[in-house]
């Protein structure tokens, strides 16, 4: 009961992927060109010749065919340049890969707590690149080691005049991040002043720059981590209650490599192919003994030690298996 234009924008509504052929008796430049421009294929007249109608179809079955290779090709770049992808299948990292996987797609704020070289950085930036907001910026900002002062001016920027040397305008990382993402880290670091700042920015999602009259509103998403039980800076009273808790809707925790000694070898095998093509080596694994070495070896460094060490053993290895030696 409907023509066959009408059949055809269902189809192509309805699975995009369809090519459609059109054939018709009622031929006129008029519908042909409203036929392609409705995302037929082709358009075919009657009487038509098998041959030709044959030599169509695998024209585009051939276009199907290259449409989903290209998707496909896209999906697995994606899947394989994102980063987060916790390598490991300890009890300890049960956790952490399904919590990202639960709360990327989400908005709300996460923090992030684990030793330093856990991959506290690598997790904000697979919740970002996993979230919706892939597309739009994603900041990281290290909190220690800086004044009240240095942080406001790095966060929130400044206007022309604010102080001296201020000769211009300066946005800020929260401004620069709009739309995507800010990652915080060493939140434990920052200045007890400066957290009251950071507050009231986590509350009401916009700022002054020093010396602006004019609030700045942004739609960020918030990813803040700490190697240091804020829980217990908070009872110490060198972390503000009301900030750790707005900060802390999702906890996501990372175990230090000692505790996880079962995905060394996973780990291992993983850098020795990283830095293997890096270096352009035919680094093919390591022996039995290295492997017995760093199971027993502590890691202060966590997972960037054992990084840098397989890297500076692939980079020096003379054999393709690394050995003892090349530690």
């Amino acid at each position: 009961g409907i023509s066959g234009l009408d059949l055809l924008k269902m189809v192509r509504k309805h699975s995009p992927w369809t090519e459609v052929i059109l054939i018709t008796a009622h031929s006129s430049v008029d519908t042909a060109i409203e036929a392609i421009q409705s995302g037929a294929f082709h358009y075919v007249i009657k009487p038509f010749k098998l041959a030709e109608l044959k030599l169509l179809v695998r024209r585009a079955l051939d276009k199907v065919i290259l449409v989903k290779e290209k998707e496909a090709l896209k999906e697995a770049l994606f899947h394989q340049r994102r980063p987060g992808t916790m390598i490991g299948s300890s009890k300890a990292m049960l956790t952490g890969p399904r919590l990202i996987d639960k709360v990327a797609s989400l908005d709300c704020n996460v923090l992030i707590c684990g030793e330093s070289g856990t991959g506290k950085e690598m997790v904000a930036r697979a919740l970002h690149q996993r979230g919706s907001r892939r597309d739009r910026p994603f900041i990281s900002f290290n909190c220690g080691g800086f004044t009240e002062e240095l942080i406001t001016n790095e966060l929130f920027g400044h206007e022309k005049g604010a102080f001296t040397g201020a000769t211009g305008t300066k946005v800020g990382l929260l401004e620069a991040a709009d739309k995507g993402t800010i990652f915080l880290d060493e939140i434990s670091e920052m200045p007890l002043s400066m957290q009251v700042k950071l507050l009231r920015f986590v509350q009401e999602r916009s700022f002054l720059r020093v010396g602006g009259i004019k609030p700045i509103a942004v739609d960020v998403r918030l990813i803040a981590a700490s190697n240091r039980e804020l829980k217990e800076l908070v009872e110490a009273g060198d972390f503000r209650e009301d900030l750790y808790y707005r900060l802390n809707v999702v906890n996501i925790p990372l175990p230090p490599l000692r505790d996880r000694s079962d995905d060394i070898p996973l780990l291992v095998r993983h850098f020795v192919e990283k830095y293997g093509k890096a270096f352009g080596k035919a680094t093919e694994g390591v022996c039995t003994e290295v492997l017995e070495i760093l199971a027993h070896y502590p890691f202060p460094g966590n997972v960037r030690e054992l990084e840098n060490i397989i890297e500076r053993a692939v980079a020096l290895a003379d054999e393709p298996e690394l050995t003892v030696h090349d530690l």
